[in-house]
């Protein structure tokens, strides 16, 4: 009997993949469930994607092999991009690195640093990939809380009494997602400052710094950073470009050779008609989120009214795609998404999916049209009614 990798046995498939399988079960026997638990953008991508594209697919090198770094132009745009919108100079030559989506950045990225029992930080709640991805290179997650009352943000004391001997990587993620809190850079210095006393490189996963703020973050704003981080981006949030698969990893020249290595010997490089849009939408105007963001506002507000119906406490200071919702003292946050699957045909994500240990939140996406929030809020007010009349 053939057997299967050992990595595998702690590693099961990605929760969005399960639950979606069972989504499109419901839905072909009739349920016609609204999903407002998944971030892909349902918004068209710049109108500048589609002439882009045409043109680039009548260039005659466009379906060979393309540079394991990445066209020029998508590098030059990536540069200019940090410039613009972080105020920050980062060399197109050695410091920034295509990826086929920030997701494939999470891999290499580990590949390139870890070896078998080294121990990564990983905060939870977070990004379930983080852990996936440690365990698959046969890395040992270690998990950090992150909490409501320090505005989701790593408690460096408790860091620095954790047994640290082992710990080679650690994973953050401002903007942050789940929760939507903002990047504290006081908060996030300290943390720099602690990976480089303890040689621990640090990774800022940062797709959600133009939703729903102005304040554009990136780590290489706070002194020192270069020094030991590197930092993942993704035009899939920023530009609804998810399908396409495209990202960039930049940081010292040191760092992006590493994952270099990785890289070249596991692809031989993005589509170049993607590469082309890329680095047109990067050289956008600010005028482009402005517009986007005005949807996603719009949107914002009747998530909270949905949330308001169901007695749920959030942050309206918050960004990013996600309303990240609290539920009352007493009720768990899972049974909560179940009964508003089944009984009501809305799917929302229960927190417990991001590591949230508590099982008190609810993750609602804003990647959903007005039509369909309206619609879930009334099946959710009429469930309410229902109940209150048994």
């Amino acid at each position: 009997m053939i057997e299967f990798a050992q990595r595998l046995a702690d590693t099961s498939e990605y929760y969005f993949s399960k639950k979606l399988k069972e989504v499109k079960a419901m839905n072909e026997k009739g349920a016609n469930v609204l999903n407002l638990g998944i971030g892909s953008p349902d918004l068209a991508p710049p109108k500048q994607v589609f002439k882009g594209f045409t043109e680039a697919l009548n260039t005659p090198s466009a379906f060979q092999y393309q540079p394991y770094l990445g066209i020029d132009e998508l590098r030059v745009s990536v540069a200019k991009f940090y410039q613009n919108y972080y105020a920050i100079d980062v060399d197109e030559n050695s410091e920034i690195l295509p990826l086929m989506g920030s997701k494939e950045g999470i891999m290499l990225t580990s590949l390139a640093f870890l070896n078998p029992g080294d121990e990564v930080l990983i905060p939870q709640p977070g990004y379930p990939t983080y852990q996936a991805v440690t365990q698959l290179v046969e890395a040992i997650p270690k998990f950090y809380p992150l909490d409501e009352e320090n505005n989701w943000h790593p408690d460096l004391e408790a860091l620095q009494k954790m047994n640290l001997s082992k710990v080679k990587m650690m994973w953050v993620n401002y903007p942050n997602m789940p929760t939507g809190a903002k990047a504290e850079r006081k908060k996030l210095q300290q943390i720099i400052d602690f990976a480089l006393t303890h040689q621990i490189i640090l990774v800022n996963d940062n797709p959600y710094s133009t939703i729903l703020t102005e304040d554009y973050f990136s780590i290489f704003q706070l002194k020192n950073a270069s020094k030991v981080a590197i930092e993942l981006n993704s035009l899939s949030k920023s530009f609804n470009l998810a399908g396409c698969r495209v990202g960039f990893l930049v940081g010292q020249s040191d760092f992006i050779n590493a994952v270099l290595k990785v890289k070249s010997n596991m692809d031989s490089g993005m589509f170049f008609p993607i590469q082309k849009i890329g680095a047109q939408v990067l050289q956008l105007d600010k005028s482009w989120f402005q517009e986007l963001n005005n949807t996603y506002e719009e949107r914002r507000k009747l998530i909270w009214e949905i949330a308001d119906e169901l007695e749920l406490n959030y942050d309206k200071s918050s960004i990013g795609l996600f309303v990240w919702a609290k539920v009352s003292a007493g009720e768990n946050a899972s049974a909560v998404a179940d009964k508003l699957l089944y009984e009501a045909k809305v799917f929302v994500t229960p927190g417990k999916v991001f590591g949230e240990t508590k099982d008190e939140f609810l993750r609602f996406s804003l990647c959903v049209n007005k039509e369909m929030i309206s619609a879930a809020f009334q099946r959710i007010k009429n469930l309410k009614l229902k109940h209150e009349s048994l």
